[in-house]
């Protein structure tokens, strides 16, 4: 029969990505709930189909043939496709995938999450965070929060809140600083390397130059307004990501008005996310959550 016609079997292209994965016939064949030598006959089967050894077996290990590596990449490829097409053709049977900064869901979502399922309780979310400066969408994700200088044309996206910086320390901290003068006899904290919150700060507070000042660098808000509460020196953060800590009383505001950048952070819904029955409902309950903060 025609070859192109006749396609290599599913099983025989998951029982290569098992070999491949434990390197052993055993193992894979245990992970499959086959016996090894119903493993070893697919994998023969595509040997014989495209004509070429698969891998190289010796008395003590196994490993992919040049030939092999290729059939092999080609399976996780079929593999990976069925699976996005069956999430986008099945989204009921998955959570809806929401990605965005560790510090933001930290301090700000999961702080409502109880809110959410609570009025929702028949949905589930998936939240993925990262710890980079930009949340870059992914194939995988539904919908992402990210930080934006200016406000999005985009209609989709929605504005959860408006970045508003204050300096905040530990109530605790001694001879806390009542001024920007007095900023000098502390470390600024800071929550990412490009320093850019103090550098706004500063500037809008008519502060000294960066330089004048000792620095402890972190690279989340989490870690800088944790050491802040620690009494380590003073950080800049965003209003509403210190908020619950100010209310809680695990941090205060010692000086200063709060400092509108113009930057925001936004929820944009992925162009595939319509989909997904939940979308709805989710995109709602985020809106909602922002006339909480009006």
């Amino acid at each position: 029969m025609d070859k192109i016609r006749h396609v290599p079997s599913l099983q025989a292209m998951q029982a290569l990505v098992e070999v491949a994965r434990c390197g052993s016939f055993t193992q894979a064949a245990q992970t499959l709930c086959l016996t090894q030598s119903a493993v070893s006959r697919q994998i023969q089967q595509l040997e014989s189909h495209f004509n070429v050894a698969l891998f190289v077996r010796t008395s003590r290990n196994l490993h992919l043939t040049p030939e092999g590596e290729q059939v092999l990449a080609s399976a996780r490829s079929i593999f990976e496709q069925l699976k996005t097409l069956e999430e986008r053709l099945t989204p009921q049977k998955r959570p809806f995938r929401i990605r965005l900064h560790v510090s933001l869901a930290v301090r700000w979502l999961l702080p409502r999450l109880s809110d959410f399922y609570l009025r929702h309780p028949e949905v589930s979310l998936a939240i993925e965070t990262v710890a980079t400066e930009v949340v870059e969408p992914t194939s995988d994700s539904d919908a992402y929060i990210l930080y934006l200088p200016t406000a999005s044309s985009d209609p989709d996206c929605l504005t959860l809140f408006k970045e508003t910086l204050v300096p905040v320390c530990a109530p605790g901290l001694v001879d806390a600083p009542r001024s920007v003068e007095e900023l000098q006899r502390f470390a600024l904290l800071h929550r990412s390397a490009d320093r850019q919150a103090w550098i706004e700060w500063l500037a809008a507070n008519d502060g000294k130059p960066l330089e004048d000042y000792r620095h402890i660098p972190f690279n989340l808000d989490e870690l800088a307004l944790d050491a802040a509460a620690r009494g380590l020196g003073v950080a800049v953060t965003d209003m509403t990501l210190a908020a619950e800590s100010i209310e809680r009383g695990v941090l205060v505001v010692p000086f200063g008005e709060p400092l509108k950048t113009g930057g925001i952070y936004s929820l944009c819904p992925q162009p595939s996310a319509g989909s997904h029955p939940a979308c709805g409902v989710v995109m709602k309950w985020f809106a909602s959550q922002v006339e909480r903060e009006d």
